[in-house]
């Protein structure tokens, strides 16, 4: 798995936005591979959190609005996950909290949009600094 990106996981409403960044970056696949049949996101986070936390790469969730896919994954200990609408979002949930899951909203985040949010996710690096180290620690405990 040396030469991926990432892991990508999506619900139903998530599928076509995750069908055209998987066609821009070289990332697995976790699911849904269809549209047609209603899935719970849930059942996805817990999937791609999986592999994030065994493969130490980043991650990408979609779901409808985002915040299902958010919630879920943040459950997981070791996994900050950040739901993002905007390129300093990306970031900044890079440079300040080290996530390792970008979350996107299927409905509401164009694909033009997408490709620039997760470019800016997978290339911006933690900063290292001391006080983000400190409070990420204390994220879980």
């Amino acid at each position: 798995m040396k030469h991926i990106l990432g892991f990508i996981a999506s619900d139903h409403r998530g599928f076509m936005l995750k069908e055209e960044l998987k066609g821009k970056f070289p990332l697995i696949d976790l699911g849904t591979f269809d549209d047609a049949k209603l899935v719970d996101e849930v059942d996805y986070a817990k999937r791609l959190v999986t592999y994030v936390l065994k493969e130490k790469k980043p991650g990408i969730l979609i779901c409808g609005s985002g915040f299902g896919m958010d919630i879920a994954a943040n459950r997981h200990k070791g996994i900050r996950a950040t739901l993002c609408h905007t390129l300093k979002d990306a970031e900044w949930a890079r440079y300040h909290t080290d996530a390792n899951v970008i979350v996107l909203s299927g409905e509401f985040t164009k694909p033009v949009l997408a490709q620039k949010l997760v470019r800016k996710f997978f290339t911006t690096k933690f900063s290292g600094l001391a006080r983000y180290t400190r409070r990420i620690k204390k994220m879980d405990r």
